[in-house]
């Protein structure tokens, strides 16, 4: 494979910024048409893949409903031989369902980062991301450090075998001292 030139990667990078655009305008139709036939989009986190425009177009609707304000800062971009990475800011209210979640109303704000890479016509073939998911589960309310107050109340409550394996555990060491 030979290197993309300059003005192939600025008109990749142009893309990049244009689809980004189109995210925090919440253009759906707009979103779908920066990518080309062989769409595909990696949700990493959540070994979750959609692979063809009508998936990927599914995807982006759910999160937009989802996330009706959502609003994505580019902090840094690189342009790869074969591909363009953002480090962005996801921000947004979680006002709608999402994985199974009901609505937490919750803001998020959570680093993230996108890997593009392009077809032959230099369309978007693939759009892959990685976040820390945890993270976004302890802004949606639903995650706990485990060592905090809270934490430690939830564990107990959602896991009584584990709790009482602890126990025991912590029982027994006393016991052979």
């Amino acid at each position: 494979m030979t290197a993309p030139t300059s003005a192939v990667r600025t008109a990749r990078l142009r893309l990049v910024k244009e689809h980004v655009d189109l995210e925090n305008a919440h253009n759906l139709d707009g979103i779908v048409a920066t990518f080309g036939d062989a769409a595909r989009y990696d949700d990493e986190p959540w070994d979750a893949h959609y692979v063809g425009r009508e998936q990927v177009r599914a995807f982006y609707a759910q999160l937009l409903h989802a996330i009706p304000d959502l609003h994505i800062d580019i902090q840094h971009h690189h342009a790869a031989e074969d591909a363009i990475i953002l480090e962005v800011i996801i921000r947004g209210r979680h006002l709608g369902g999402w994985r199974g979640l009901p609505p937490t109303r919750r803001q998020i704000e959570l680093p993230l980062c996108g890997i593009y890479t392009f077809d032959k016509k230099n369309r978007l073939a693939g759009e892959k991301i990685y976040y820390d998911r945890a993270t976004l589960l302890g802004q949606l309310g639903v995650f706990h450090e485990p060592a905090s107050l809270r934490g430690r109340i939830v564990t107990a409550v959602t896991h009584p075998v584990t709790m009482m394996q602890v126990v025991l555990r912590k029982s027994l060491r006393s016991v052979m001292k």
